[in-house]
């Protein structure tokens, strides 16, 4: 019965209609739609954080041993490697 995400979707909707009247569905939807915006933006946020700590650990242990360009072959690195999750979390 439920095979489709579109069926899903469809009963989703018409509990919305009879719980909250069609003039509220709006507004529920654009409450939804921040709600997820700042649980992404949050997301990033905190994954950038961690690549920041992970970045300067790695500079405190291994001290001025590195060039720079080795420092920024690796952060190039990391962001492929975030860029592929986020292509990885789309799909």
């Amino acid at each position: 019965m439920l095979d489709s995400p579109n069926d899903i979707i469809i009963i989703l909707v018409v509990i919305a209609v009879l719980f909250f009247g069609s003039s509220k569905i709006p507004e529920l939807f654009r409450a939804l739609g921040r709600s997820m915006g700042e649980f992404k933006k949050g997301q990033l946020e905190a994954e950038m954080e961690m690549r920041q700590m992970m970045s300067s650990s790695v500079v405190e242990k291994r001290g001025n041993s590195e060039s720079v360009d080795e420092l920024e072959k690796k952060i190039a690195e990391l962001k492929k490697q975030l860029e592929a999750l986020k292509q990885s979390k789309k799909a």
